[in-house]
């Protein structure tokens, strides 16, 4: 493939699923890891993708007002969303990750429902300050800009001293073999405390993510307690999850 192609690969994917990893697109492309960054590091200059450790995220102007993100594949996200509401029951301690998957469904919450939530997103956190009945604890530290959340041992250490009923965990990569997996090695520490600190783990995920792989592992497959994603339950795609023993939305 030449170099023009795959750029234009590059850059179409990371248009569909708001981030790349330096070993799925070697997968993708049967080349080798070291062209794929070459190619990265190119386009960084270029100013066309903002290249991370891993990997790479599309470059997004940001909004003026938090409140008008725009969700890429927001027709899938808001199915996951919908879904993902019949497991709220008032009541509950939750803590939500960042991700326009979780901000989708941040948006579709009732505006009577009753819970204190957790989270290290900032514009899930502006969106969830909506709500008159919900207690809001934002865990602060320091704030990855791209994604507009808070990483590193601040928030690792808060998290380690919660005890929740509930965590819905947006996912940038998942696999039947390798587990639950990301492109940034803090966030998967965060992930990984936000796993240990609840009862209940609830995996978010678009289809396009799924049988993909990043650098870094958060869990294995059977940790987690539910999947869902935008895919009817009995899609073939879902069929070695669910042998897996996943519960699947």
């Amino acid at each position: 493939m030449l170099k023009a192609e795959r750029h234009k690969f590059i850059l179409t994917k990371i248009g569909l699923e708001e981030k790349v990893s330096t070993i799925q697109l070697a997968i993708d492309l049967n080349i080798s890891e070291d062209t794929i960054r070459r190619d990265l590091n190119e386009l960084n200059k270029k100013g066309l993708l903002e290249k991370v450790y891993g990997g790479a995220f599309p470059i997004i102007a940001m909004p003026a007002n938090i409140f008008d993100i725009t969700i890429v594949n927001k027709d899938k996200k808001n199915k996951i969303a919908n879904k993902a509401l019949q497991l709220l029951a008032d009541g509950q301690v939750i803590i939500m990750s960042g991700g326009t998957t979780n901000l989708a469904f941040a948006r579709l919450i009732p505006t009577d429902f009753k819970a204190t939530i957790y989270t290290y997103s900032l514009p899930i956190a502006m969106q969830l300050s909506q709500h008159p009945f919900i207690e809001l604890i934002f865990i602060g530290g320091k704030l990855q800009k791209n994604a507009m959340v808070t990483i590193g041992m601040d928030v690792v250490q808060v998290l380690s001293k919660l005890k929740v009923d509930i965590c819905f965990m947006g996912s940038s990569s998942i696999n039947v073999r390798t587990g639950l997996t990301e492109m940034g090695y803090e966030v998967s520490l965060v992930k990984k405390a936000m796993m240990k600190a609840s009862d209940k783990v609830v995996c978010m995920v678009t289809s396009e993510k799924l049988n993909t792989k990043m650098p870094y592992l958060v869990c294995e497959l059977n940790q987690l307690n539910i999947i869902i994603t935008d895919l009817n339950p009995d899609a073939t795609l879902l069929d070695e999850y669910l042998k897996a023993g996943v519960t699947i939305l």
